[in-house]
C-alpha cells in the first residue's frame, strides 16, 4: 500500500484513522501546513497488555521464569507489518521539517505472522518446548477477517530519508528481553 492506496476501514477504529486522514488533507488544501503519517503497527517498550505484542510477550516471559502455564491467542495466521515506534516518531518529525506538507506511510514493508511472532518471541527467550502452552481461544477471534497490509515507504525514504533500521526479529528481541528481566523483578 501507497499514499494513494483507496482507503478500506474494517473497524471503528481504522473508519476514525480514514476520516482524521481526509480530514488533514482537506485543510491542507485550504492552506493549513498539515501532514499525515500514516503509521503501520509500531511496537516498543511501552505497549500495553491490550495489545498482542504485548500480551505475546509478557506471557512468554512468564513461562520462562515458570509464573504462567498458557498463551492465549487468536489468530495466528494474522500477517502484520511490525516496526519500531521510536523509529517512526522520528519520522514524524522529519516530516514536520519538510518545507511542504504531504502525506506518508511510515512502515518496513514486510509482513510477519502472529505465528511467527510468537515463534520468535520463545527463541529468545530459550524456551524450546512451547507448542502445547500457546493455544487458539476462539473467543479472542476477530468478526471479520484481518486484511493483509505492507506498507510502501518509498516516498518518506525520497523525502527525508526514512529507512527502517529495527526490523521485525530486533523488534521481537527488544521486546522480550525487556519483559524477560521486568517478570523475573517481578516474581
Amino acid at each position: 500500500q501507497n499514499e494513494e492506496t483507496p482507503h478500506n476501514p474494517q473497524s471503528p477504529y481504522a473508519c476514525a484513522k480514514s476520516l482524521a486522514f481526509h480530514l488533514v488533507r482537506m485543510y491542507r488544501a485550504q492552506g493549513v501546513f498539515a501532514s499525515t503519517a500514516i503509521l503501520y503497527n509500531h511496537e516498543s517498550l511501552r505497549r500495553t497488555d491490550e495489545y498482542v505484542t504485548r500480551k505475546i510477550t509478557k506471557a512468554v516471559a512468564r513461562i520462562k521464569w515458570n509464573l504462567q502455564d498458557k498463551l492465549k491467542l487468536g489468530d495466528m495466521s494474522a500477517k502484520i507489518d511490525w516496526g519500531w515506534a521510536p523509529e517512526y516518531v522520528e519520522a514524524e518529525w522529519n516530516i514536520l521539517q519538510l518545507d511542504k506538507p504531504d502525506d506518508f506511510i511510515i512502515a518496513t514493508g514486510e509482513a510477519h505472522t502472529v505465528q511467527e511472532f510468537v515463534e520468535e518471541s520463545f527463541r529468545v527467550a530459550g524456551v524450546s518446548s512451547y507448542g502445547e502452552r500457546v493455544i487458539t481461544d476462539e473467543s479472542l477471534l476477530r468478526p471479520a477477517a484481518n486484511s493483509f497490509l505492507v506498507g510502501d515507504y518509498s516516498k518518506a525514504r525520497k523525502a527525508f530519508g526514512f529507512e527502517p533500521k529495527i526490523k521485525f526479529k530486533e523488534v521481537v528481541e527488544n521486546m522480550v528481553k525487556h519483559d524477560l528481566v521486568a517478570e523475573f523483578k517481578n516474581d
